[in-house]
Order: C-alpha cells, then structure tokens, then sequence
C-alpha cells in the first residue's frame, strides 16, 4: 500500500490530476469509482493489446525487464524506506502515553481571547525532530494537540488531549492566563461509546479552507474583542457554536476537535527559492505579489507603441487583503485540521444537525475576501444519489474510520493523514477560547465556585 503511495505522489504526478477528477465526478454525479475496477480494465487492456499488437507489447515488456537493473533497486528501496519510516513512527506514537484534561471555566471572566493567543503561543513548541537520526531512524514525531468541545447529550465540555509528558507545560500556561480555571485529568469521552455503525446513526466530516491559508478568517480582532468591552457589548462568534452544540437532547453527542502542532511546511512538501523548506510565509509572499501586479495597469508608451506596466493604484480591497495577509503570517502559525463528529441513537437522530455543523464556522467567514471552513471528507462526500450502488457499505465503513480517526486524534500521521490547514495563534484563539461572563449557555460546564492554594507562609 505504501509503495503504491510512494508511486502515486513521486513518480506518477499526474496521477493527482486524475484523482481530483474523480472526486469532482463523484461529488457532481455519484459516479465514484473502485480500485479494483480500474485493475480489471488495465488487465483486459493488457491482453486486447497482446492480443491484436502481440509484437509491440512484447517489445515493451522485453525493455522493461532489460532496464530492471537501473529501475528496480530504486523502487524496491525507495519503498522499503517509506515503509521503515512509517513502521518506526507508528512504533513512537503507540509508545507515548496520552492524557485528557478538563478544562473548567470560572463563572466569572473577563478575559479576552488575547489570553487564549498567549496560551497557544506558549504551545509553539517542536522537540523530537531536532536531527535526521531521530526523525527518520528513531520514528520520532513533534507533538500534537487536540483542542476539543463536546457535548454530551447537550452538557458541553472543553478538553485538551496530549501526551502526558506536556501536562506541566499546558497547566502552567493556562494556569497562567486563567487563573481561575479548573483542570483535572478525565476519562476520555470518545472510549465511552461504541460508536459502532450497527448501534448508532453517525455523521461527521473534516474541515478545510475555502481560501489558501495565508488568508485569514475573521478573527476576534474583527469582533472588537481584543479589548475588555462591558458584557452587554460583546459579541463573542464562539457563542452560536456553544448554544448549538448545548441544544443536543438525550442520546445525542457531538464532538468537535482542532488538533494542532507546531507549522514547520510538510504540507507543501517542496523547496522554496532559497533552497529551504517552502512554509506559509513563502506561500503569502506569492500572494501578496500577485496581488500587487494586479494593481499595476499597463499603457501603451505614445512614442515607442510598447505597452508598458504602470504604477500600482490598489483599491482599497486590495490594501486590506494584503495587510490582513502580512499580518496574519507575521503570527506563530500550526498545522491545524478540524473534525466534526455527530452521533445519536437511531430513534434520536436529527439531519438537521448534519446542517448545523456544516455551518458550524459560518460567523467566522465573509464574502470579501476573508477565509473561511468547508467540509471535506468522511460522510460529506455522499450525496444519496438513487444510482449510488453499493454505497452502504461505503459509509459504514467511512463511519467506522472517522470515528476511529477522531478517537486517535490523527490528522498528520498513518494510518489517518489527511488535508490539513494552517493558521495562526490569532485565528486559534478565535475558534477555541474560554468564554467570558458574555456566553450565557446554562448547558457549558462551569466551575462551581472559585478555587486557589493556600498561602505559601501559612504556618504549619
């Protein structure tokens, strides 16, 4: 299967072409297609072709096999090592112990998600990859975090998975900016459940954004909250996701995790003009120079008749797309990828919901130029066309995936390695942060009264 991978993205390029055209034939008509299918008319090609051009086709097979000495060794190595560095990572992430903290809002907050930034900054951390020897020969990964809110049966919960190892760090620095919080290591939520297809109705998908990265979305800057306001002024975008996710009844459960990990331009996986790792930032000043030559309306020169560019006259659009671009790159930037998970008995299961957490991020995005989320993936993919054969197996088994994915809190690694985004602590801090006093859900958990240590003097 890796081998395969390695063929699919190294040396067979255009192959991307064509799996981007059977997922726009898929999403457009329910034409999706199968492997094995595709194997069984490259079979029958082969024997046609052997059949009516039997001299040709030997000829080729003969150069093959000549030239196997120059191409084997190199695909037969080249998977192996592909498959070596999967199997000595999956061994590193099984070995590492992983924790689930509740976090606990006080019921008296003012805050802004300026605190929460402050936090995610303190997060920018990347041990564990600092030399080739213990990225590729000791399987080690950078860690990851799941950022999570979840509601059971309509009582929301915040979360925050890691590797036991970092609880000090993430205690500290929530600690830090909220002093009143309560955090306390908890059973994981997602083990409680079967989850299984047979017993539950289960609908979810991944998010991705609707722009290139380097395009923020609105962030609290845009809702006026990085400032202390009075609570009858604030407007806090975080507040229609928690009311949604606190209208879930008996029997319903929907998870929302933002797994994250420090940005350091896997995702491009190419070098840029220097030579180095091509990151956001690379991908921002493209951006931002193909935004700028738009500015630049040509004229034709009167005495020579060459048409010459002129000097840059943006518009107004133009300048705030390019400064919300330069100062969302100039952030500490993760790896970001975002999953929705709605699970409900059958006699419970509402698709409107479905409708709901497509829209989850909706207050986060605008039509002028700002970024935004779509869903992509897992149960988004099916359209319920009548001419959809055979389907059904599909989805349980797309149901059975994602909740295994959701359960791994899997985005960068296999077996579950999908699209990511990436954003920065500013745009984070807009879509997870504790709520202030502004967020009136009865249905959020809350601490139930004030905590704190004794004092350090206290005579004993």
């Amino acid at each position: 299967m890796f081998l395969l991978l390695y063929l699919h993205q190294r040396m067979l390029p255009f192959l991307d072409i064509v799996e981007n055209h059977t997922k726009k034939l898929a999403s457009s008509s329910g034409v999706r297609s199968r492997p094995w299918p595709v194997l069984v008319l490259g079979l029958a090609l082969l024997m046609l072709s052997f059949i009516f051009m039997p001299g040709v086709v030997s000829l080729a097979l003969s150069i093959a096999l000549f030239m196997a000495p120059l191409w084997l060794p190199f695909l037969l190595v080249s998977g192996a090592w592909i498959l070596w560095v999967v199997l000595k990572r999956s061994e590193f992430i099984a070995s590492q112990e992983n924790i689930l903290l509740e976090i606990k809002p006080p019921r008296a907050i003012i805050k802004t998600p300026l605190a929460m930034e402050a936090f995610f900054s303190g997060m920018h951390l990347g041990p564990g990859e600092t030399t080739w020897y213990n990225k590729f020969i000791q399987g080690k990964v950078r860690p990851w975090w799941s950022l999570e809110i979840a509601s059971i049966e309509g009582r929301v919960h915040f979360f925050i998975w890691t590797r036991s190892r970092f609880r000090r760090i993430i205690e500290s620095q929530m600690y830090a900016q909220y002093p009143g919080v309560q955090i306390a290591e908890v059973p994981d939520y997602t083990r409680l459940l079967t989850a299984t297809p047979e017993e539950w109705e289960i609908w979810g998908c991944d998010f991705v954004h609707t722009e290139k990265d380097p395009f923020p979305i609105k962030t609290y800057v845009e809702y006026g909250l990085d400032k202390v306001q009075k609570e009858v002024e604030q407007v806090d975008p975080l507040a229609n996701l928690i009311e949604f996710m606190g209208s879930m009844g008996k029997g319903e459960n929907l998870w929302l995790q933002i797994v994250i990990r420090t940005h350091k331009g896997e995702k491009y996986d190419k070098p840029n003009k220097k030579g180095e790792q091509y990151t956001w930032k690379d991908e921002a000043k493209e951006l931002v120079d193909d935004i700028r030559k738009a500015t630049r309306e040509s004229y034709v020169d009167p005495t020579t008749g060459e048409e010459r560019p002129g000097f840059p006259n943006p518009t107004k659009g133009q300048m705030e797309k390019i400064a919300a671009i330069e100062r969302n790159v100039s952030k500490l930037s993760f790896d970001t990828g975002i999953r929705g998970v709605y699970i409900a008995t059958r006699e419970k299961f509402d698709p409107v919901v479905i409708a709901g957490i497509v829209g989850l991020f909706k207050q986060f995005s605008s039509d002028d130029g700002w970024n935004g989320f779509k869903p992509s993936g897992w149960m988004s993919v099916f359209n319920d066309y009548p001419w959809e054969f055979g389907v059904s197996k599909l989805k349980d088994a797309n149901r059975s995936g994602l909740v295994n994915a959701y359960r791994r809190r899997q985005f960068f690694h296999e077996p579950v390695s999908v699209d990511t985004m990436v954003m920065s602590t500013e745009e984070l801090a807009t879509i997870y942060h504790i709520p202030s006093n502004a967020v009136m859900a009865p249905t959020l958990e809350r601490t139930t009264s004030a905590t704190g240590e004794a004092p350090a003097n206290l005579p004993t």
